[in-house]
C-alpha cells in the first residue's frame, strides 16, 4: 500500500469533511492500521476489524455506509462476508482488496455480490477515488457535500421501461430481462447495461463509460471495464443467439442486434 505524503495527509486532514461511516476488514496489522489511518485523515469514521467474522458482526451491529473488505482473511474471508451480506439482502456497496490479479479471481469477487475491487499494492488515492464513486453512485457523497437539498422536490411520473435488442429494463424496480428470461445483476451491472441500453447503437468509448458508470476514469491500464463487461455477457448471451455488446477494438463498446 502507499500512502499519502505527509503533505497529503494534512491536506486532506484539512479538507476532509465527509462523515461517512467505513468498516474496513483488513487482516495484515500494517495495512490495517495505515489505511485506517488514510481513511480518518480523509474524514470517514473507520471501524477496523482483523477478520470476516468480527466484520460480519459490526455490520450486523453498526451498518456502515461503504464496506472494505480483503479478500485473503482467515477463517471468513472477504468473499464470504460478501456472500453473506448479500444473501441477508443487505446492498451496503462494497469494495474488496485483493492480491489476486487473475480475471477469473476478480469475477469471482464480483460474482459474490462485490461493487468493485483494488488490487494490491495500491495507492491510498486510488482508494479514496473508488469510494467516493461507489457513495456517489449510491446517493451517500450529497450528504458529504452538503449539498442544500429543496424544501419539496416535485413529483416525477414513473420512468417507462427501457427496450433495446430484445433487452427490457425497469429503471425504478432495478430489473431486467433478455426475452422472457430475467437477469440476476449487480448494482454495477444493472448500471452498465441500463447505460448500454440507454445508447443502443452508440459506440461508447472507455473515459466516458468509466465517467457514467464510476465517476473517475481508472485509466488505460486498468482492466475494470473489461471484467464487468465480460460478467454482463455471460448473463447476457444464449445459445445460439448473436451476442449484444460488441468489442470496437481501441475504443470501447456497443450494445446492438447484428
Amino acid at each position: 500500500m502507499r500512502c499519502p505524503s505527509r503533505r497529503t495527509n494534512v491536506r486532506l486532514g484539512r479538507l476532509g469533511s465527509v462523515s461517512q461511516t467505513v468498516l474496513l476488514a483488513e487482516d495484515d496489522r500494517a495495512i490495517r492500521h495505515a489505511l485506517e489511518r488514510a481513511l480518518t485523515l480523509e474524514g470517514y469514521r473507520v471501524t477496523a476489524v482483523a477478520d470476516g467474522v468480527e466484520a460480519l458482526a459490526q455490520a450486523h451491529t453498526s451498518p456502515p455506509d461503504v464496506l472494505v473488505l480483503d479478500v485473503m482473511m482467515p477463517g471468513i474471508d472477504g468473499l464470504q462476508v460478501c456472500r453473506v451480506l448479500r444473501a441477508e439482502g443487505d446492498r451496503t456497496p462494497i469494495l474488496m482488496l485483493t492480491a489476486l490479479v487473475e480475471t477469473q479471481d476478480r469475477i469471482a469477487g464480483l460474482d459474490a455480490g462485490a461493487d468493485d475491487y483494488v488490487v494490491k499494492p495500491f495507492d491510498v488515492e486510488e482508494v479514496f477515488a473508488r469510494l467516493r464513486a461507489l457513495l456517489r453512485r449510491t446517493g451517500q457523497a450529497g450528504a458529504a457535500a452538503d449539498v442544500p437539498k429543496p424544501e419539496e422536490a416535485p413529483e416525477q411520473a414513473p420512468e417507462r421501461a427501457l427496450e433495446a435488442a430484445g433487452l427490457r429494463l425497469d429503471p425504478q424496480a432495478r430489473r431486467a430481462w433478455r426475452g422472457e428470461r430475467e437477469l440476476e445483476l449487480t448494482r454495477t451491472e444493472f448500471e452498465l447495461m441500463e447505460l448500454l441500453v440507454r445508447n443502443a447503437g452508440i459506440v461508447l468509448d472507455h473515459a466516458t463509460i468509466y465517467d457514467r458508470i464510476w465517476g473517475y476514469d481508472f485509466g488505460p491500464g486498468s482492466k475494470n471495464l473489461a471484467v464487468y463487461v465480460g460478467y454482463l455477457r455471460r448473463k447476457l448471451d444464449e445459445p445460439g443467439a448473436p451476442p449484444l455488446i460488441h468489442t470496437v477494438r481501441g475504443v470501447g463498446y456497443v450494445l446492438r442486434e447484428d
